[in-house]
């Protein structure tokens, strides 16, 4: 469901969000650049996507393995914090950021330091394991820390029973009652993903989401040519970091061709 405030985020209907996988931060394993030539990447990429036409980008920290449990690191935020403030200043597009793995209260505060209008977060609501551990749920902090900050403006849009987890404790609990308790904890916008990264949603299970869901329903993996129209009709929004990247992997760089055959997807169903 749109609600005003998602529609002054996202004024484009049915949004692409694509993503800027940052390349590996300082002080992580796989670390070769600096922070400098790491904000030229991610604003050469910015590039690419705002004049390619896709109408909203979101930053991560997927380069970042092994990820860290909810406590990233100053030198994390810091380095974010520029990286972002960069890709603020060459593009106008609609701008989020999430820092794995679930350092949501950090991603907040880089979102406020930079001008960010919204953030993916992990863990908001039903405790799960992950591969970094036991993710404990987080609204109640982490909505008061948006308070404390001042950052109200900015959205939170909250991954619901997320991938690459397991989510055996709450077996019970089915994914449109998850949604409603993210709903009573004053989520902004739920996320629905399948299993891993690149893998499509459940089809059956996005229509019963869509049908219950009284907040926006963006869908966070598997976003393709051959995909989209099964799905275009069910979500608000499609969150994209596989197929427009060369060879439809996401450590790569984008590749126009790619990301011109999925806009013009959208464009058609939009008609």
């Amino acid at each position: 469901m749109i609600t005003p405030n998602f529609s002054t985020i996202f004024p484009e209907p049915k949004p692409l969000i694509g993503m800027i996988h940052v390349q590996a931060l300082p002080g992580t394993p796989k670390n070769r650049l600096s922070v400098k030539e790491l904000a030229a990447q991610a604003v050469k990429e910015a590039k690419t996507l705002s004049t390619g036409g896709m109408q909203a980008i979101m930053l991560e920290n997927m380069h970042d393995v092994p990820y860290l449990n909810r406590e990233v690191g100053h030198e994390i935020v810091a380095a974010l914090s520029r990286i972002a403030a960069e890709v603020r200043a060459v593009t106008d597009r609609p701008l989020g950021l999430q820092i794995l793995a679930g350092a949501n209260q950090a991603a907040l505060a880089v979102a406020q330091s930079a001008e960010l209008q919204f953030i993916r977060a992990e863990g908001f609501v039903f405790g799960h394991l992950a591969d970094e551990g036991f993710i404990q749920s987080d609204a109640g902090e982490l909505l008061r820390f948006r308070k404390n900050i001042g950052a109200e403006h900015i959205h939170i849009f909250t991954d619901i029973k997320k991938k690459h987890s397991s989510h055996a404790m709450t077996a019970d609990v089915s994914l449109p009652d998850t949604v409603e308790a993210a709903e009573f904890f004053l989520s902004d916008g739920v996320i629905i993903t399948g299993p891993h990264t690149g893998k499509p949603v459940d089809q059956q299970e996005l229509v019963d989401v869509y049908a219950s869901a009284k907040l926006p329903v963006l869908v966070g993996s598997g976003v393709n040519p051959e995909g989209l129209p099964l799905i275009f009709d069910q979500a608000d929004a499609f969150i994209v970091g596989s197929y427009f990247k060369q060879a439809g992997k996401w450590q790569n760089e984008p590749d126009p061709q790619r990301l011109q055959a999925l806009l013009q997807v959208r464009t058609d169903l939009l008609k």
